[in-house]
């Protein structure tokens, strides 16, 4: 018969113990030995740690320094792009402005030699241009002749000659059933001049061949004019 012999637990935890400590501190020599042995040292690699902490602030500060001159330069970049765009929108809308006052003063010219030419009413310039399929522009400068001292009044009429569907039609602007408001656009009433101008609709899928314009006073034609397209 074998007897065995039972130590209390709180010696085996302190034998434990006893042993843990021994072997880590055997390690902890080891390891020292070993860094010693290699060139290793603790001094050392702090040292190295302050140098590399040092490269690692250097190139921060260098890499916010190319950052924020980036930065700048796409700012610059994109002031200098807003600016283009706008001188560009300043030309094109000049060169509309350019435009228009020479058609103005193709119409102005016009009228010149008709100030103190014979009496009568005329019809001078009239042009017609297609904004949309749907949509036709016409401009025109009415003129009284001589040296009247009335007042013309009436109204202007206009017959759009157009393909619609495959058939041939005429288009009358205002329409005969046109309500007074409607007309009220068509008016007429100057004594020199009056520039007239406007959009008119047109039903889908015309093709225009030609506009004619008539001064009408009282009912009866004064003056017309027509323009092919």
């Amino acid at each position: 018969m074998t007897v065995k012999s039972h130590l209390p637990w709180p010696l085996k935890a302190a034998f434990l113990a006893l042993v843990l400590g021994v072997g880590g501190a055997l390690a902890m020599s080891i390891y020292d030995l070993g860094r010693d042995f290699t060139g290793h040292k603790s001094g050392v690699s702090k040292q190295q740690l302050a140098e590399l902490n040092d490269k690692i602030s250097a190139l921060t500060a260098e890499r916010d320094r190319f950052s924020t001159t980036v930065n700048a330069a796409e700012s610059q970049l994109n002031i200098e792009k807003a600016t283009q765009e706008q001188l560009s929108q300043q030309i094109r809308t000049l060169e509309g402005e350019n435009a228009k006052l020479k058609e103005d003063l193709a119409f102005f010219e016009g009228l010149l030699p008709n100030a103190t030419g014979s009496q009568g009413i005329t019809i001078q310039r009239l042009s017609a241009e297609l904004l949309t399929p749907t949509q036709l522009r016409y401009r025109m400068l009415i003129m009284q002749g001589g040296k009247s001292s009335s007042d013309f009044v009436g109204e202007v009429q206009l017959l759009v000659t157009a393909t619609v569907a495959g058939k041939s039609t005429v288009l009358t602007f205002p329409a005969a059933n046109a309500v007074a408001a409607d007309k009220a656009a068509y008016r007429l009433d100057f004594k020199y001049y009056q520039r007239v101008e406007a959009i008119l609709p047109l039903p889908e899928g015309a093709v225009v061949k030609a506009i004619q314009a008539k001064v009408l006073e009282k009912g009866q034609t004064r003056a017309q004019q027509t323009t092919n397209l």
